[in-house]
């Protein structure tokens, strides 16, 4: 009964979010849930994409969309992840007018920014567009206009995460955005017209700027809200110095995921691109409790290293490590078990890709064990050494891409890049160990009252 009594408390205190712990966790909580439905719906609309295409217009589909998720990342010019260190900051502090030039600044910036790399990119496919095949022509061409408000949405997501917004934060991208594509491409569906990538890309269109804007307005309104109204003041050329150390990270971390569906799509075909980019949605289901750890949790490393407060720090990085290996494990003890069903429901021809989810699982596992690394070395401080380790990964990756996949198809793109993970990890925890002295591998951690 005692134990029953504890447990009704604990759960009413993570709901409540009494202290900052507990908030931090129900953050977390809200994050997991948010993160899991995302993840449903997003693969949900794979499946009924790749059934209603086929495997040949999915996998050109899933090309062009790898450019849109490389672009759009690209274009915040890393101030999507320093504006989790500087709103906290700025808070803590009571620099009220530093945060009003930067809220408003960094918005206006990423449009910007966006605007000219998408048109960029329209300049590439028009003069180098001939080394791809023609299949992918077109879609490219139109998938472009998607870059601005996916990458506004992806500014929008870390301001949300700077001040624990998590709804508003994970909702529109995570959420909305694949729901509104599945639900377009049903219209087209029943409507009779073609199921080809263009018609994929005109359903994307719709939903990213559908999504984009709603979070845009929602956010503006609670910003208006939270935020005393008064002059603005900007640091750009600081906030720029910090963060485009973190635009290497960004642009290399990128690269690092995606560069096995470019290689693939070089040297093999549409249909091996879809059923690798099938096994590896598939294995990346776990990769959201990664997520889900960092986005609650980064804005606190933030402040609790403004603060001083050492100790609280390693033990709250202790426990984020915890939060993301032990169900990361479970996870992936799961998704392996029920990996060919799940492939069978792309299509026959995507349980092709099966013997890729084991090896990517290592890969997944290991960056697992270093809890949401990346997030922590940030937040810290440690921006340039992490620049420089998925600089270092991302082109091991690229090499070895290249050299694997054309010896051995989609397996050699999976060896490629669960070794890259395991690289990138082995280096975040030296840097971690070596110049924060804090031990982040899970491994390594003492046992502590919870």
């Amino acid at each position: 009964m005692r134990d029953l009594d504890r447990g009704m408390a604990l759960i009413r205190e993570l709901l409540k979010g009494e202290c900052t712990t507990r908030n931090t966790q129900r953050t977390a909580l809200i994050a997991f849930v948010l993160r899991i439905a995302s993840a449903a719906i997003a693969y949900l609309a794979q499946v009924f994409l790749a059934r209603w295409m086929g495997g040949f217009e999915y996998g050109v589909f899933v090309f062009v969309w790898v450019w849109v998720l490389i672009l759009g990342g690209l274009s915040p010019l890393g101030l999507n992840t320093s504006i989790i260190r500087f709103i906290p900051e700025y808070t803590e502090r009571g620099e009220y007018s530093r945060l009003r030039g930067l809220l408003f600044g960094s918005q206006l910036l990423v449009f910007l920014s966006s605007t000219i790399i998408a048109l960029l990119g329209l300049a590439g496919l028009y003069f180098f567009g001939h080394v791809l095949g023609e299949y992918y022509i077109l879609p490219g061409y139109l998938v472009l206009i998607c870059v601005p408000l996916y990458a506004l949405t992806d500014m929008g997501d870390a301001i949300c995460r700077a001040k624990s917004w998590i709804i508003l934060a994970l909702i529109p991208g995570f959420v909305l955005r694949p729901l509104l594509i599945l639900l377009c491409m049903l219209g087209a569906y029943l409507y009779g017209w073609p199921m080809v990538a263009t018609t994929a890309v005109g359903a994307a269109i719709a939903a990213t700027w559908i999504a984009g804007i709603l979070q845009l307005l929602l956010l503006q309104r609670r910003l208006s809200e939270d935020v005393p109204k008064g002059e603005k003041s900007f640091d750009m050329g600081f906030w720029l110095k910090v963060s485009l150390p973190i635009l290497f990270i960004n642009g290399s971390e990128l690269m690092l995921q995606n560069t096995d569906i470019i290689i693939i799509s070089q040297y093999l075909t549409p249909m091996d691109v879809g059923i690798y980019f099938a096994a590896l949605k598939t294995m990346a289901l776990i990769s959201f409790i990664h997520f889900a750890v960092g986005a609650a949790a980064g804005n606190r490393f933030s402040s609790l290293n403004a603060s001083g407060a050492d100790d609280e720090l390693k033990s709250f990085i202790r426990q984020s490590v915890r939060w993301t290996f032990w169900p990361s494990l479970l996870g992936t003890m799961i998704v392996l078990a029920l990996g060919w069903p799940l492939l069978f429901l792309f299509g026959d021809e995507f349980t092709a890709g099966y013997p890729v989810m084991f090896v990517l699982a290592a890969g997944f596992l290991v960056r697992a064990a270093m809890g949401p690394a990346e997030f922590i070395l940030n937040m810290l401080g440690e921006h340039k050494r992490c620049a420089a380790i998925f600089f270092v990964t991302a082109g091991f990756n690229l090499i070895g891409n290249i050299v694997l996949v054309k010896y051995f198809g989609i397996l050699g793109a999976a060896m490629s890049t669960s070794a890259s993970m395991m690289i990138a990890a082995w280096f975040f925890n030296q840097v971690a160990k070596r110049h924060l002295g804090i031990e982040i591998a899970i491994w390594r951690h003492p046992k502590e009252t919870q």
